[in-house]
């Protein structure tokens, strides 16, 4: 939602009429614009034009940045650094509770919290693989 100052200048741009005044090299007013060379074009009335703003359609000068296929083990090591965050947590939330019952809430969470960081992990690929047009790696069927 726009704010009150944006409300305001939206309202004050549609109360006024705007319209171009081309001038020719004898300073004189043209109706119609004529033909500019690229230099000239970015300058009209003495304002700078500004150049419109990268839209959803765009694709942005850098190249995207890559993403590494998901892995079970990279999901391990970042439980690793997470799980004693969650356990500090518990710890300054659940102060009167005893440490082997925080331990365990803590270790609960952290293994709810492992799949969905691979799904998270599997999801970023697979749009990193649909942004770059790449094809998504065969399918190894599952070892029993």
């Amino acid at each position: 939602m726009p704010t009150r100052k944006q409300r305001r200048k939206r309202q004050k741009d549609l109360r006024h009429e705007y319209e171009y005044v081309y001038v020719d090299e004898a300073g004189n007013e043209v109706e119609d614009a004529p033909d500019e060379s690229p230099a000239d074009s970015r300058r009209r009335n003495g304002k700078r034009e500004t150049k419109p703003s990268p839209g959803k359609g765009r694709q942005s000068a850098r190249p995207a940045r890559p993403v590494a296929p998901p892995s079970w083990r990279r999901v391990g090591k970042r439980a690793l650094f997470f799980g004693p965050l969650i356990f500090l947590a518990f710890s300054a939330l659940n102060s009167g509770q005893p440490v082997l019952g925080r331990l365990a809430v803590a270790g609960v969470y952290t293994a709810f919290f492992l799949p969905f960081m691979y799904l998270m992990d599997r999801a970023l690929y697979r749009a990193y693989l649909r942004r770059t047009g790449q094809e998504p790696p065969p399918r190894q069927p599952r070892k029993r």
